[in-house]
This record gives C-alpha cells, structure tokens and sequence, in this order.
C-alpha cells in the first residue's frame, strides 16, 4: 500500500469532500475512527466528521434521509434496506465489509451459575452449547416461572441471527421459549446489571465491559459460532452512490488502508483503543477496549482471558471483500424467522445490494489482492487455506459453523431444513 498521499491510481477527484459518516459506540467502528484520525481520509482527499449516533435504527434512518452520506452498519442492514425488511424499503450499496467476528452471548451472573448448577458438563464443554440453558428454561415453565429475556442490538443483525442460531441448535424456540429484545449495545451491560434481561448477544467492548464490572459472563464467542463470520459494513445508499462514484471510491480506499493498519500489529490495536476510549468514540475504559481488540477474551469464567486471536479481523482473511454468498446467508435467515417472505426477489436485491465489482475498483487502487469470485461455501474449512480464485492468491481463515454445517450458495434453502429450531416451531 502507497504510505504516500494515497491518491496513486485514484481517477477522477471526490465529487464531495465533506462528509459525515455514522458510528455507534462499538470496537469495530475502529476502521472509521482511524481513518479519520490517522489521516487516511485527509490523503484521500476528503475532509469527514464522524457522529457517533444513538442506535442502528438512528444510522439506518440518517443514511436513508441523507443526513449521513454512510456508515458503519450491521451486517444485514443494507439488504434489509434494499428488501425493506422491517425498515423502509430504500435500496443500499455496501462494497466493503469492515470486519470479522467481534461479538459474544453474555449471561447475568446468577443465570451463569444455574446454569452450571443445572448441567455442569455441558458448561464444561468448548464451544458452550445452549443445552444447558433449555433445562433451565424447561425447569422455569414446570415452575410457571415467565421467560428469560434476552436482548439483541438490532433484529436484522448478526447478533440477532448468532443469538437464534445458537439457541435453535439446542432446540429451543427463540420465538416462545425466550423473550428476545432490542436494546443498543451500548445500554445492554447496564440493562443486565439492573436485572431488567438475563443475557445479550452484542459486540465488543459492551461483553468485556459488563464481565469488567462483575455482573456478566460470556458463554461463546461470534467466533466460535461461525469461524470468520461477517459482521459489520460500510454502506451508503444505492442513489448516493451513483451521485458520487468517485467519493465513494475513495473513501473505500481509505477504509480499506484503516483496516490494514488495525491488522498490521498488536501495537496499532492498542493505538486504535486509545482512540476509541476517546468519549466522542466509543468512551470505555482503553484497557477494556485494548483486550479483544488484542485477541484476549475475558470472559468471566476462566481464570485468565482465553486467546482468541481471530476474535476481530478488519483486514486479513480477504476480510474486506463484499462476498455476496454473506449476502445470501442473511437473507436466508430473514426468511427462516419470518422477516422476509420465502417468494422475495432475494437474488437480485443481493446482488443489487452487495457489489464486489467496486470493492475490486479500490482495491486495485491500492495494488491489493481481490478474490475474481463474488461466491464462496462457508463451513467446509476447519483451519488457514489459500484463496487461488484471486489477483493473487490469499491466504484465508478457518470457517466452520459450530454445529458443523455447511453452506453452500448454489443451494442456499439446505440451511433452512438443516436440524434445530426455525421460525415455525418445527
């Protein structure tokens, strides 16, 4: 990568240079933050603000009414946009994705401790399955005890689907077993220091935070649950980005820098979690932030933090790479719990939505490998492979499912009659 102006290979100048791009408070809004603060944007460039707004439904709505020109987003969030699954329908644009992994199932204290209590050897077990959980559910329905209330960060999200996907696989009912709700990640941890949810499923730093303050324990990890799984983008939408190509552009190119730097060595994630404890950031503790950005998870069981060195990735693993199968997979999720209809266009509003070819424009930019396919199978690697369907070959990351399934575009409906729970109870 050009440790120049950045400009090298660039094309036409940003037809906007001022921009206002959306964070909320999370580890992974890092690549945004450093680009800004290490000057990626400015070698572009371009002269952005970044806004740290108040929930995904906020960010969602900003970019939509373009009060925001983008944002760091869930997963899902711009498919969902271009389907209109529960938002407006308003068609987005994500070219890059800004990381891998990054979340976590946390359990209030006192419900960790039943469920060691309840089943000892389950909660032995790595990776933690929820079969412990549904005995302790069924023991509170003999009881008629209410549910357990668990909350997500967003219902179209990667937690909302690894929360599910996690619980289904123990067959318990998401829908009727639990009671699942939305809270912003950034009040999950005090909602269950206050006893008001039981457990969450939200990214980083708000698990270490609430086992920081003794209140939580994480059971499993987002990596644990789907080895390099996507989690969050960058988005704009589709409109904007046919006004502005060349901003665009070169805004991926300062992300896509921002995340090569983050992966580049231990010593700039620290940097990045002085930045991000900043209060206009992300306002946490730097030791709290510093620990998973560093692969160290404390997750209040063990002793001492596990070394989970791919619990984030921004740039390695072709980390960045829009996959459209991504695409694919939450899509076929939004029809498993109901939120899309079996009969939608969903093959074009992904390939609408997810567009490698500009993901390809910048990286070439930058002199970087790009995979030339916009499909992959998930669940068939258990370790690093080599990506030879690229520009040059890429080395890649470990991504099976915990529950050992296999996804495979071609035939993307086998996930929805593969075993555990769905939408239907069945």
């Amino acid at each position: 990568m050009s440790s120049g102006s950045g400009q090298t290979g660039a094309g036409a100048p940003p037809e906007k240079r001022e921009l206002r791009l959306g964070i909320i408070p999370l580890s992974d809004c890092a690549p945004l933050v450093v680009a800004r603060e290490m000057g990626f944007f400015a070698e572009q460039g371009l002269d952005v603000t970044i806004t740290r707004e108040a929930s995904w439904a906020n960010v969602r709505d900003k970019v939509q009414l373009g009060a925001l020109d983008g944002a760091q987003m869930l997963g899902p969030m711009p498919l969902a946009g271009t389907l209109g699954v529960v938002s407006p329908r308003k068609p987005m644009v994500t070219a890059l994705t800004l990381n891998l992994n990054g979340n976590a199932v946390t359990v209030s204290r006192r419900l960790y401790e039943r469920l060691c209590h309840t089943d000892p050897e389950a909660m032995a077990r790595r990776p933690i399955t929820a079969h412990a959980l549904r005995r302790v559910i069924e023991a509170d329905r003999r009881q008629g005890a209410g549910p357990l209330t668990f909350a997500t960060v967003f219902p179209v999200s990667g937690h909302t689907y690894q929360l599910r996907y996690w619980l289904a696989s123990a067959g318990i009912d998401p829908d009727r077993d639990v009671r699942l709700i939305v809270i912003p990640p950034q009040f999950v941890a005090a909602n269950l220091e206050e006893g008001r949810i039981d457990g969450f499923c939200a990214g980083e730093p708000w698990n270490g935070f609430a086992v920081a303050r003794g209140v939580g324990c994480s059971l499993i990890s987002s990596y644990e649950i789907w080895n390099n799984g996507p989690e969050k983008v960058f988005a704009v939408t589709e409109d904007w980005a046919q006004r502005h190509p060349a901003t665009h552009r070169a805004v991926l190119r300062a992300l896509l820098h921002a995340c090569r730097w983050l992966d580049a060595d231990g010593a700039n994630r620290r940097s990045a979690a002085r930045l991000l404890a900043r209060p206009e950031y992300v306002g946490v503790d730097e030791d709290v932030l510093a620990a998973t950005l560093g692969g160290e998870f404390r997750d209040g069981i063990a002793a001492r933090p596990r070394r989970i060195p791919d619990f984030t990735v921004f740039s390695r693993y072709a980390a960045n790479f829009p996959w459209r199968s991504h695409g694919l997979w939450f899509a076929m999720q939004m029809e498993r719990w109901g939120q899309l209809d079996m009969d939608a266009a969903v093959d074009e509003a992904v390939a609408r939505t997810y567009r490698p070819d500009l993901y390809r424009e910048a990286a070439a930019d930058l002199g970087l490998p790009a995979p030339q396919a916009d499909w992959k199978e998930e669940g068939v690697h258990a370790g690093g492979w080599q990506l030879e369907t690229a520009t040059a070959p890429i080395p890649m990351g470990a991504d099976r499912f915990f529950d050992g399934a296999h996804f495979d575009p071609k035939d993307p409906a086998a996930c929805l009659r593969g075993p555990g729970v769905g939408a239907d109870g069945v």
